[in-house]
């Protein structure tokens, strides 16, 4: 997401670019040497999560087992694999000009890591159940990573090989309309308004699918539309859930102002039934969203931690909330940290830039550090984040 961030809205990042695209390489390249170090061999996971769960402790003083899981031909994992691709493609698209020697290794490897899944079918969640469940679990299977990644390497490569395989698997692989998410599980939504771009840019008659399904997806956001699904606080936040809502709110919005620039490009619009939604009004809605993290809210209070004068200060997160070894020279061990997860004080280090899950759906937030569902922050709710920040800071 931070990739397809920089394709779409990197023009807009200005100086902040550089920075971006730092970011991308690092994880970039964490995700080559995890695919290339043994041949037909993804590692997807160090740690074990139940021990890692049990400990509240520093980064500098973890000390839980640090077991490396991988998927290979004996262990499928199309699911982790396929996403694990998108990844690398997406981030070629981003380097193609700037360093186009790394471009193509992100590439190649894309492809590769891509066969892997493709060839062995089968979910991480499956084969690596007992390290990666409940908490890592592919609740959505795998058919929807498969087309996400064949989506990307075609994007990346324009080999019409992946646009074949789009068109003969896109029925079974997740092109069927959906519950109208996009999440760190379920890329259902973005690849279809990934293969919308197609449709609109090249008038390809099989993916005509795609576009429709993009209006269904956009249409069941904007409040007042025929076929509008979405909840919302009464506050205007988008609900979808208790769990990290605002993934839900970034992704959404991301995809409305994505959605908008293909369909500006092309002089297109949305048909929601009857109605025609324009990209403007795709912008507004975004807009709402964007501005409803940042603080114009019935609280008052912007999720982005750091910013503006009122933000959670007693967030999940370990590292921000255990003393710092600064301050704290010796070492806190797993069950000592749980004084300070424990503590009502504010966290004493501030993570600047983490969005938090959010809001309950009647739009209340407690700054409770127990609660995770509200008080987590992730990178998948930050990444889409920085698209969307992105275009509104140029217009």
């Amino acid at each position: 997401m931070l990739a397809w961030s920089i394709i779409e809205f990197g023009d807009n990042m200005k100086s902040e670019l550089g920075n971006a695209k730092a970011a991308l390489r690092w994880s970039s390249d964490y995700l080559v040497k995890a695919a290339t170090a043994t041949p037909g061999t993804l590692y997807v996971q160090v740690g074990e999560p139940n021990a890692d769960h049990h400990c509240w402790e520093r980064p500098e003083d973890m000390d839980t087992p640090r077991t490396v899981y991988k998927v290979s031909a004996q262990n499928p994992g199309s699911d982790v694999a396929a996403e694990t691709s998108a990844a690398l493609a997406a981030a070629s698209v981003v380097f193609k000009n700037s360093d186009p020697s790394y471009s193509r290794k992100l590439l190649q490897t894309a492809i590769n890591v891509f066969d892997l899944a493709d060839k062995y079918r089968g979910s991480y969640s499956d084969s690596l159940n007992y390290a990666v469940c409940p908490f890592y679990c592919s609740y959505s299977g795998y058919n929807d990573e498969l087309l996400w990644g064949a989506a990307w390497i075609h994007r990346a490569s324009q080999d019409n090989r992946y646009m074949s395989y789009i068109e003969s698997n896109g029925q079974t692989d997740g092109s069927e309309n959906d519950d109208f998410s996009f999440s760190w599980d379920d890329k259902r939504a973005g690849t279809k308004v990934l293969l919308a771009k197609t449709y609109l840019e090249n008038k390809i008659e099989q993916f005509q699918l795609y576009k429709q399904h993009s209006d269904n997806y956009i249409c069941s956001l904007i409040p007042g539309s025929p076929n509008s699904q979405a909840q919302y606080t009464p506050g205007g936040l988008l609900y979808k859930q208790s769990g990290s809502n605002l993934q839900y709110v970034t992704t959404s919005s991301f995809l409305l102002l994505t959605y908008a620039k293909y369909l500006d490009s092309n002089g297109g619009h949305a048909s929601c039934g009857n109605s025609v939604v324009t990209s403007e009004s795709l912008i507004v809605q975004a807009k709402k969203q964007i501005d409803y993290i940042l603080g114009d809210n019935p609280m008052k209070m912007s999720y982005m931690v750091g910013f503006g004068n009122k933000y959670p200060t007693r967030i999940h997160h370990r590292g921000s909330s255990v003393p710092s070894i600064h301050d704290h020279p010796n070492r806190i061990s797993c069950d000592d940290g749980h004084q300070f997860f424990n503590s009502g004080s504010p966290n004493p280090n501030l993570l600047v830039g983490a969005i938090v899950g959010g809001p309950d759906s009647n739009g209340n937030y407690g700054d409770d550090r127990g609660n995770y569902n509200e008080a987590e922050p992730a990178t998948y709710i930050n990444a889409p984040f920085v698209g969307a920040a992105a275009f509104f800071s140029g217009h």
